[in-house]
């Protein structure tokens, strides 16, 4: 009796003092409590106390496979990689060796023609005619249209090079967001394995606590639960994480076997830094985005269409030279013999189309309506340039502003009450279930913190796509 109310007196200390520690605001990790002294741990036949092989495994050594902060690859080694070996922007940059070859036919001048004609009088009765021309033919381009043709095929040739350069930053910005989730699942995986082997050393106490009698077979199975939840949890986020690995490997054009690691933290992130005020960002972004460029250049394309169509609307002009040659007999009054003539003329001419009917009406009109088009939308895409920018400015602050809440406040307070938890259970003031609680609290925690530095890294790097920063 007389044990059972010290020990009573014992709890009832622990908890009050707990209560003020908490309140007072001095809870932390170094808080030292009272310690309960317990018997040497009895010797129970056939108990095997090594530890298993999993046990004490924390979080570093669960991503070992995954992270290496010295030799592994950052986010700018993957995305220049990927600019040199993926397949489908390999093909992409094709297009500008195409409207290479299209500058170059568009310099051509017309071919000229040439006719030769025989003609002979032997099929109807004529053995002695015969006759002979060749005739030369040179189209001429009024109007200017070659130089037009090739305004237009330059403009179009700045267009794809625009294209392919917006092509390449929305690659980087793939290449951002699935090293994101990458670095995201390293993060929580490394924080499951902390959060167990913080549980397995428990389950140690526990099984001390138990074979002292002062311990429950259903605290310690309820452990063993939370143990063996986590590791469930390990294998789910590593799941996400091969994933996210297999989507970096195939945008940087890596085999699937190929080790990959990773070298950046969500806590550090090795990016370039934003812009200093979202005016600045906006401005830089409508100065450097490729895709404004591109809608930029498609007017540009557009007035060189509706000039080289007013161009084609002159008459077609051809000049020519000819040279033919006669030959036939003269029949003269016998006894004279035929007599064989022959004659030779050059001639030069002219040919000029009418335009009466045909004045490439409809080309102009639909060069007219293809300016009008891309005006609309080049000023569709500054719309969303401001948009983009905006969006993704608010979320970097947004998520760095939570960043310095969750630091300063959550997580330092929920390891605070697992450490004084932890301290509290060993001299028995709390039950395991509220130390379980507890540990899940700091785990969702933990979860939110990596979702809130997941979205930082995320909108860091879409601004830098949206104000389409250059590759560093």
């Amino acid at each position: 009796m007389i044990f059972r109310g010290v020990r009573f007196l014992m709890q009832t200390l622990a908890r009050a003092l707990l209560i003020i520690l908490v309140w007072s605001g001095n809870v932390n990790g170094q808080t030292p409590l009272p310690r309960n002294v317990l018997a040497a741990r009895k010797e129970v036949p056939g108990r095997n106390d090594a530890p298993r092989e999993s046990d004490g495994v924390d979080g570093e050594s669960w991503t070992i496979n995954y992270a290496d902060p010295v030799q592994g690859a950052s986010s700018g080694d993957l995305v220049r990689r990927a600019l040199l070996s993926n397949a489908e922007l390999a093909a992409v940059r094709l297009d500008y060796e195409r409207g290479r070859a299209r500058l170059r036919q568009a310099g051509l001048r017309p071919n000229p023609t040439l006719d030769f004609e025989q003609g002979t009088g032997r099929l109807i009765g004529s053995p002695g005619e015969r006759a002979t021309s060749v005739s030369l033919a040179l189209p001429l381009e009024l109007g200017g249209q070659r130089r037009r043709r090739i305004e237009l095929a330059e403009a179009e040739l700045a267009a794809t090079e625009a294209e392919i350069a917006d092509r390449e930053r929305r690659m980087i910005s793939e290449v951002r967001a699935a090293y994101a989730d990458a670095l995201a699942a390293v993060r929580e995986l490394r924080t499951t394995g902390d959060l167990n082997n913080l549980d397995l050393q428990t389950a140690r106490l526990v099984e001390a606590r138990f074979i002292e009698g002062e311990s429950s077979q259903l605290e310690l199975n309820l452990l063993r639960v939370e143990v063996e939840r986590l590791r469930a949890r390990r294998a789910f986020v590593e799941g996400k994480l091969r994933t996210a690995a297999l989507s970096l490997k195939r945008l940087t054009g890596m085999g699937p076997d190929e080790t990959l690691r990773l070298r950046e933290d969500l806590n550090a992130p090795i990016l370039p830094d934003a812009p200093p005020s979202l005016a600045n960002a906006i401005e830089l972004a409508l100065r450097q985005r490729p895709d404004l460029q591109l809608a930029r250049l498609n007017e540009q394309t557009a007035q060189a269409g509706l000039r080289l169509a007013r161009a084609q609307a002159a008459p077609g002009v051809t000049v020519s030279a000819r040279y033919s040659s006669d030959t036939g007999i003269t029949n003269l009054p016998a006894p004279f013999t035929p007599v064989s003539d022959q004659l030779r003329v050059l001639s030069f001419g002219v040919s000029v189309e009418l335009p009466l009917f045909k004045r490439n009406q409809g080309g102009i009109a639909e060069a007219g309506t293809a300016i009008a088009q891309a005006r609309a939308r080049r000023e569709f895409v500054e719309q969303i340039v401001r948009n983009e920018v905006t969006s993704a400015y608010t979320r970097y602050e947004a998520a760095q502003a939570a960043q310095r809440l969750f630091e300063q406040g959550v997580l330092a307070g929920s390891n605070a009450n697992i450490s004084t938890l932890r301290e509290a259970y060993r001299m028995g003031a709390f039950r395991i279930t509220e130390l379980i609680a507890e540990q899940r609290r700091l785990l969702d925690s933990q979860r939110e913190y990596t979702e809130v530095l997941s979205e930082r890294y995320r909108a860091l790097a879409d601004l830098q796509t949206a104000i389409g920063a250059p590759v560093q």
